[in-house]
């Protein structure tokens, strides 16, 4: 069973020179699916066209909390349009911003389309939570997890599964890598989040989902357990949480 890379922007500027081979060399070494996460409403349309033309790329629609200032209210109306005519993965990526109506806005246009979300959480995880028990989606993805034991296991109950991706192959990322051995297998999905957070063998240098592999074999090596089981695993578990087709 190939591996899912949950949360991989593939759209951007920095794979354009390159996006063909990257894509090769990722089916290469057992990447059988990549989500690519939507960040601006003017780049939805690219971000579309590129899945279509790849059945093992995932879209997913959303307003990345971070550039909260080039997002417009006429975005949330052109959003909920694109859910009900093509329906991505996902509505993500998403998060709480100083702007908590935005956030809670995704999440109802999530929770009437029936479709999970991706979430981008930072130092936020009790007021993520919090929103999440008032307005409850399908579960999704909380990317990049850096939370504690107990704020996992309430997005666990909450039919969420946890991003890891290059932070772990950091011996110095210990708390991280804790925590990655403590969680139950069931609730980790792999992620990269290319071209941002590297692995450590191609430090200072672009991320890209071919690396994916060395995201699993470092889970691997921190939970005691052979990498065939944890890929089988955290691609059901991807493949259950965001409706993926095998």
């Amino acid at each position: 069973m190939g591996l899912i890379d949950t949360h991989c922007h593939l759209d951007v500027s920095a794979f354009d020179p390159d996006r063909k081979n990257v894509l090769a060399r990722a089916r290469a070494n057992g990447v059988a699916g990549i989500v690519v996460p939507g960040v601006l409403a003017h780049d939805w349309d690219r971000l579309w066209r590129l899945c279509a033309g790849e059945p093992d790329l995932y879209p997913a629609l959303g307003m990345h909390p971070v550039y909260l200032d080039q997002h417009r209210h006429a975005d949330l109306q052109q959003l909920e349009a694109l859910l009900t005519a093509h329906r991505p993965v996902a509505v993500g990526e998403i998060g709480r911003t100083r702007q908590q109506a935005l956030f809670e806005a995704q999440l109802e246009l999530a929770r009437a389309a029936h479709l999970p979300v991706i979430l981008h959480v930072r130092k936020a995880h009790d007021r993520v939570l919090s929103t999440l028990k008032r307005i409850r989606v399908c579960g999704g993805t909380s990317h990049a997890f850096n939370g504690s034991r107990q704020q996992a296991a309430q997005y666990i109950e909450l039919g969420f599964k946890l991003g890891f991706g290059g932070m772990l192959t950091y011996p110095r990322s210990s708390k991280l890598r804790a925590l990655a051995r403590e969680l139950p297998l069931e609730a980790i999905v792999l992620e990269t989040d290319a071209p941002d957070m590297t692995v450590a063998r191609h430090h200072g240098e672009r991320n890209s989902p071919e690396y994916l592999p060395d995201c699993l074999v470092a889970l691997a090596e921190v939970r005691g357990e052979e990498p065939g089981v944890i890929a089988r695993q955290t691609t059901a578990n991807a493949r259950e949480v965001l409706g993926l087709h095998a």
